[in-house]
């Protein structure tokens, strides 16, 4: 059977009620504790923890550990959903985007511990247009295209970093990145929504705040829980009959 894995971290998705009829499950191996949601086809992880457990800030997030239980329960294709910073003036908090490539100039993690294993990041083509797709059917608009800028946090960026970035990439963030690499990594096709819940420092007027980032990533939750919700099922009409059996 064909599987699909969610990935998500401020985006409350888990309050849309979307994944309720999952079970919760959990798995340790050499790489650490995983802590998912699942079902016959669909996985869910809420990268930074589920609900009442502490908060994992991105810098310490097990990416390998994920990963590496997504490809042990067989899972095909990965969507991200991010909450990024904007570094583009005209691209305003509330926007959302589908990426078609990233940047990264820290190490990421991997899957490689031995023989060398040099792999071409991507974000997948079709998993990118399957995600399009689903938000045109829901009537929602998305950006098609953007570059993702990975930073290494927990800090936010400052603003000569932030100039620099805005030459080459259109929003910041500290997971995607990361996510893509070891996607690829485990023979999986990736696909991201990023939701701009502020301005990346400088660009906007006055001080980035933790709370307003979490009040915008709260208010795009529907629409890209209504995006996810569309591509499950398109995801399912494309999986074979003796897959689904």
């Amino acid at each position: 059977m064909r599987k699909l894995a969610i990935l998500s971290g401020t985006m409350p998705l888990l309050d849309l009620g979307m994944f309720d009829h999952l079970k919760k499950q959990s798995y340790d191996d050499a790489s650490g504790h995983v802590a998912l949601l699942s079902g016959d086809d669909l996985i869910f992880i809420p990268r930074h923890g589920q609900h009442r457990d502490a908060f994992t800030p991105p810098h310490l997030v097990n990416h390998l550990a994920h990963f590496r239980t997504l490809s042990q329960l067989g899972v095909h294709e990965v969507i991200g959903i991010y909450s990024t910073g904007s570094l583009k003036a005209d691209m305003g908090p509330g926007t959302l985007v589908v990426p078609d490539d990233f940047i990264c100039l820290y190490p990421t993690p991997t899957s490689v511990t031995d023989t060398p294993n040099h792999i071409t990041p991507v974000i997948d083509a079709g998993v990118r247009l399957g995600l399009i797709h689903a938000a045109w059917a829901r009537a929602i608009d998305v950006l098609d295209g953007g570059v993702y800028w990975q930073t290494a946090g927990p800090r936010l960026e400052t603003k000569a970093e932030i100039r620099m970035m805005s030459n080459r990439a259109d929003m910041v963030g500290m997971t995607l990145a990361s996510e893509a690499v070891l996607a690829r990594e485990f023979g999986m096709a990736f696909g991201a929504v990023c939701s701009i819940d502020n301005f990346a420092h400088g660009v906007g007027a006055g001080d980035l705040k933790d709370d307003d980032i979490r009040i915008q990533a709260k208010r795009n939750a529907e629409k890209i829980g209504r995006i996810v919700s569309r591509y499950i099922e398109d995801f399912r009409l494309r999986t074979p009959p003796t897959d689904r059996a």
